[in-house]
C-alpha cells in the first residue's frame, strides 16, 4: 500500500463541506448516508478512522484528482 498523508480531522471537514457545495447531496448516496447517520459527529464518518483516509471523496479533494 502507497504511504499516504493523514488529513486532520478539521481540513476532512473542510472538505467535506466543500464537496457538499459543490456537488449536492443525493438521496442513498454514499455521501448522505455518511452525513445521515454520523449526524455530524465527525468521528463517526467515513473518512475518520486510521491515517483518516477512508472517505474517496474527502481523498479526492485532498489529492487534488477532484
Amino acid at each position: 500500500m502507497i504511504n499516504c498523508p493523514a488529513i486532520t480531522i478539521e481540513r476532512a471537514l473542510e472538505l467535506c463541506k466543500k464537496y457538499c457545495e459543490e456537488k449536492g447531496v443525493r438521496i442513498f448516496s454514499q455521501y448522505w448516508g455518511c452525513l445521515r447517520f454520523s449526524k455530524g459527529d465527525p468521528e463517526k464518518m467515513c473518512f475518520y478512522g486510521e491515517g483518516n483516509r477512508g472517505c474517496k471523496f474527502v481523498n479526492e479533494l485532498f489529492d487534488g484528482s477532484g
